[in-house]
This record gives structure tokens, sequence and C-alpha cells, in this order.
């Protein structure tokens, strides 16, 4: 993952969030912090309200899209929802709990991983997609 900051230069992640934890469920969520990473380093960091319902998929999708996401790191997400975000380019990865300073830390150092990051009932079944749906260099973690 680390890798994947240093290539891409600069990137935009949205983690939903509540209580300062990873949305347990992100079809619900209403608030999204989006931080803007460049050559590793965090540059910027903003919140993101999402007032559309849950079914409203491609109103979800879209938002996330017209800030420039990238990718999307949260817990639980419905087949379709996920399937909309990668239709538009936003890669996703899944089943994620925890503090979101933790998270955010441990995406860019390359560790989120690690089980005690794993949504309760997920432990090492996160799932990590781009567009396309296939895991990113065939690993699942």
């Amino acid at each position: 993952m680390a890798q994947k900051l240093q290539r891409d230069r600069s990137m935009k992640i949205a983690i939903p969030h509540w209580q300062s934890r990873v949305s347990p469920v992100c079809d619900e969520a209403r608030h999204f912090l989006v931080v803007q990473v460049t050559d590793n380093q965090e540059v910027s960091r903003s919140e993101l309200e999402v007032t559309l319902p849950g079914t409203d998929l491609v109103g979800r999708a879209t938002r996330l899209l017209d800030v420039g996401v990238n990718t999307v790191i949260c817990g639980a997400i419905s087949k379709g929802l996920e399937t909309m975000l990668l239709g538009v380019g936003i890669e996703v990865i899944a089943q994620v709990c925890g503090n979101v300073e933790d998270i955010l830390q441990a995406f860019q150092t390359g560790m989120l991983e690690q089980d005690r990051f794993a949504l309760p009932g997920c432990t090492r079944r996160r799932h990590r997609r781009h567009r396309g749906g296939q895991c990113r260099r065939g690993l699942r973690f």
C-alpha cells in the first residue's frame, strides 16, 4: 500500500466516520473525512457531508467522485455501492474498523492488513478492490 502512495504521488482518501471511528456501514454514513496525500504526506483534510439516503448509490458515488476521491476506506459496504464506486474508478478497501487516525496512519505505512483493523467477524477476509473488481496485484487481506 505504501508503494501505491509513492507511485501515485497524490491521492484523496475518504473514510466514512462516526465519533472518530470508521462508520460501521458505509451506505448509511453521513460524514466522510477526506484526506489529500501527496508524496506520502498529508497535505490537507476536509469534512464531506453526504445527506443522501443509503438507497441513492449513484448520488453517493457521484458525490465522492466530484470531490476527487480516489480511495474509500470503510467498514461494511453493500455490493451495490461497492460496484458503483468501482465503476467510477474509486478503489474500495472494505471491512475495516477502528479509530480514523489510526486507520490513516496504518494505510500510509502499509499496516492496514493487521487483524486489529478488521471489522469484527471479518478477520483475514478484508478486501481491497479497484476498477474492474479484481484485487490489486492479486492481494487479499
